[in-house]
């Protein structure tokens, strides 16, 4: 029976119980991530009288970014290693490291140790990524792969939505540790998951082959992938795309906790539903950053399948740009007004604009893919990833610090009123400092922060993201006008030959 005979409730019988398992362990280890990733920044930057670490920006720019483009670029070395020893043994070792790294993140207190013990977490979740990508494309075949692949994507953004709205309430009312015991206990269910149902799927067997031999092999591929300048060229573009996409997870929180006036927009959302205001705001009296950065994934979840209907009569080059068009819009309007209303609209602009160039990126790549290197060429997809991340270490991390970081600024300009001021430290937070300043410059908390934004306009970071956008917007109008039309215009001459022929 073909897959056009065959309707939706006979495909979705059609799976095996490892695509199920495999299903399940993803939303749960995305729960897990966003759990901590959406708060992790404030988490990092906090006051210490709340209970956070209160770190610099830059250190925060280099534990997030630096630590994440290695977890993005270490399957290539995972994946070896589970192809050696078994699925069931990598599961098992991931969520080990993962619930042990989640806790543990929870007691260190220093930038070292922080460091140290967001590495270990990061290689427990490189070693989860390509075996459940693996498992699923065993468990599916050509009738039921694509409707699979969708159904496990609908997943990653179930656990990315439901991890930040736990997390926000349990940071509000119980304080910040709980978050990482809950990223534990949620982990520990996909250990029990695994030691419990899961079982060896048959695997190739294995060419004889040393660790390093596999290791270089891996790398002769993937050079052997980047050598095509078409597919070098595109990756290029999208490190572009995802340092853009990044500063949703590792800017704009800050931004939202230091220029945001969150009291005014739960107000406003408690004049239409005081239920959603309660929701959004963990039941205190602001809204809470990470559940305004919860729109992004509660929109994929809600309108993916719709919008890929739309893009589906697009060629893919022109909804990729289309997408960094407007996703380039969203980030933009997020950063450049310091009022909630429009933070909430840029970013569901933003999720449009991801929602159409993400999933096409994928498709695109696989157009493009040699017959038998299909799995070669999506393999670099990470590529791009991990370059982003690495990159947004510095926008996240030093410019926001110098351009735009609430602190650093108001110490600028308490220096240069000749206002003296203690170090923060022990016995003084970021807190301290705030209220120290608004009394001695007589002003409230809420004027002395617009006095801040009209003296060193902390907007201004947009220019630079949204540029990044925009020059990865012209290089791929570029690269679709002398790459993609060209061979297009090649590929449609020779099937009419072949037609008049």
């Amino acid at each position: 029976m073909s897959t056009e005979n065959k309707g939706f409730f006979q495909l979705i019988g059609s799976f095996k119980g490892t695509f199920w398992l495999a299903s399940a362990m993803e939303l749960f280890e995305r729960w897990a991530w966003y759990g901590f990733f959406a708060v992790f920044a404030l988490y990092l930057t906090g006051s210490t009288d709340e209970g956070a670490l209160g770190f610099t920006h830059i250190e925060k720019g280099q534990i997030m970014g630096l630590i994440t483009a290695l977890l993005y670029f270490m399957p290539i070395f995972t994946g070896i290693i589970a192809d050696k020893i078994g699925y069931k043994l990598s599961l098992i070792i991931a969520f080990v490291m993962l619930g042990g790294g989640y806790y543990m993140m929870g007691q260190v207190d220093t930038v070292p140790s922080m460091f140290m013990v967001f590495l270990f977490t990061a290689i427990g979740a490189a070693i989860f990524k390509p075996v459940a990508s693996a498992i699923v494309t065993k468990s599916t075949n050509d009738e039921n792969s694509t409707l699979g692949f969708g159904l496990f994507y609908m997943m990653v953004n179930i656990g990315g939505f439901i991890g930040p709205a736990m997390s926000s309430n349990l940071r509000t009312e119980y304080g910040w540790n709980l978050i990482f015991i809950q990223a534990t206990i949620v982990i520990l269910i996909n250990l029990l998951i695994v030691l419990v149902f899961f079982k060896e799927p048959e695997r190739e067997v294995q060419k004889k082959e040393t660790f390093s031999e596999a290791v270089t092999d891996a790398f002769k591929k993937i050079w052997e992938a980047v050598s095509d300048k078409r597919l070098m060229i595109l990756l290029i573009i999208m490190v572009g795309f995802w340092t853009m996409f990044n500063q949703l997870f590792y800017t704009l929180p800050t931004f939202i906790e230091d220029w945001i006036d969150t009291h005014a927009l739960h107000n406003s959302i408690a004049d239409i539903s005081p239920w959603l205001a309660s929701l959004m705001s963990g039941g205190g009296n602001s809204v809470n950053p990470e559940m305004l950065i919860n729109i992004d994934a509660g929109f994929i979840v809600l309108f993916q399948i719709i919008v890929s209907y739309f893009v589906m009569k697009m060629r893919h080059v022109s909804a990729m740009i289309a997408g960094f068009i407007v996703a380039a819009i969203g980030i933009g309007l997020t950063f450049y007004f310091h009022n909630g209303m429009y933070t909430i609209l840029g970013i569901m602009i933003f999720a449009i604009g991801e929602m159409m160039s993400g999933p096409t990126l994928s498709s695109f790549i696989a157009i493009i893919s040699p017959k038998g290197k299909e799995a070669l060429y999506q393999g670099t997809y990470f590529l791009p990833v991990a370059a982003g991340n690495f990159f947004t270490t510095f926008i996240s991390g030093n410019l926001y610090q110098a351009w735009s970081d609430k602190l650093s600024l108001l110490q600028t300009e308490m220096k240069s009123k000749g206002i003296n001021m203690p170090e923060i430290g022990e016995g003084f937070s970021k807190n301290d400092y705030f209220k120290m300043a608004s009394e001695k410059l007589n002003m409230t908390q809420n004027e002395m922060t617009q006095m801040v934004w009209d003296t060193y306009n902390p907007n201004k970071i947009w220019y630079v993201i949204v540029g990044i956008g925009i020059v990865a917007i012209l290089a791929l109008v570029v690269y679709d006008n002398m790459v993609v039309k060209p061979k297009e215009r090649k590929l449609k001459k020779d099937n009419n030959s072949l037609i008049e022929h």
